[in-house]
């Protein structure tokens, strides 16, 4: 097996290990980023069926009815296949899950000026990824602050089992699932650079704010990710991927979760 290129230093997995996340800075480069912004400039002009459908009308009051989040682009787009594919972020992962990791899922979300946040939830509720765990790697395609919607985090909660979760405020998330943080922990802001990759444990609790700002967008790319040694995953994220794009299938996993049968359907996410 050939070194990893890319290492993390003591300290970065550390904090991935205790607090569920860490930041890498500059993992796209601005030639990465721009061939990104090209690629979903172009897509946001068109409709993709099951993956891509905004209301291109003119009268549009819910700004994600315009820019919904593009779901698996990497399906249909070789550019989004790539990077999610991307050797940098794959070098990471290799680091944090100390084996190869198999891409499940991409997805772009465009966040205009004025929209919704997504409700605090954990990943692996809808992933499902066994034996093991998800990762997610969330890069900024804009910086990423509290006013345009940044992601928030509820530190050390990786170390928590997947909940239930409650029914989310419609009019504060565009999702519907909300997960109650621990008694005394709270969700911090992460704020982020273009270019930045903020990679968590699928167990972590985290969410975003609302888009309070007036004219700019908060796009990020994210992808999520299952240890190579993982036998079983939710069936709407097979076939997974490894580096060379080689399609690996991993058996359904016939779990119902920790809801049972009440959560019957628990995707997209």
């Amino acid at each position: 097996m050939t070194q990893s290129l890319i290492k993390l230093t003591k300290e970065q997995k550390q904090h991935f290990e205790t607090e569920g996340y860490v930041i890498v800075k500059g993992l796209f480069s601005e030639a990465d980023l721009a061939r990104i912004d090209e690629t979903f400039e172009a897509i946001s002009n068109q409709t993709v069926p099951g993956y891509f459908e905004p209301d291109l009308s003119t009268e549009v009051v819910d700004p994600l009815k315009r820019y919904p989040r593009v779901m698996h682009p990497h399906r249909f787009n070789e550019t989004a296949k790539t990077y999610m594919l991307h050797q940098p972020v794959l070098e990471v992962l290799a680091d944090l899950y100390e084996e190869e990791a198999l891409a499940a899922q991409s997805m772009f979300y465009y966040k205009p000026p004025g929209s919704r946040g997504q409700a605090l939830h954990q990943d692996n509720f809808y992933l499902q990824v066994e034996p093991g765990n998800c990762i997610a790697a969330w890069t900024a395609i804009d910086a990423a602050d509290e006013e345009n919607g940044g992601l928030l985090v509820v530190p050390k909660t990786n170390a928590l089992e997947i909940s239930c979760p409650d029914i989310a405020d419609s009019k504060e998330s565009f999702t519907t699932h909300y997960v109650k943080p621990p008694k005394d922990e709270k969700a911090m802001p992460v704020i982020m650079d273009r270019g930045d990759v903020l990679f968590f444990n699928g167990n972590l609790i985290h969410g975003s704010y609302r888009n309070k700002t007036k004219a700019r967008f908060r796009r990020a790319f994210i992808c999520h990710y299952a240890n190579a040694s993982a036998t079983h995953i939710s069936n709407h994220y097979r076939p997974l991927y490894r580096a060379n794009g080689e399609t690996v299938s991993l058996e359904i996993n016939p779990s119902g979760g920790p809801c049972g049968d009440e959560f019957e359907t628990v995707y997209p996410h």
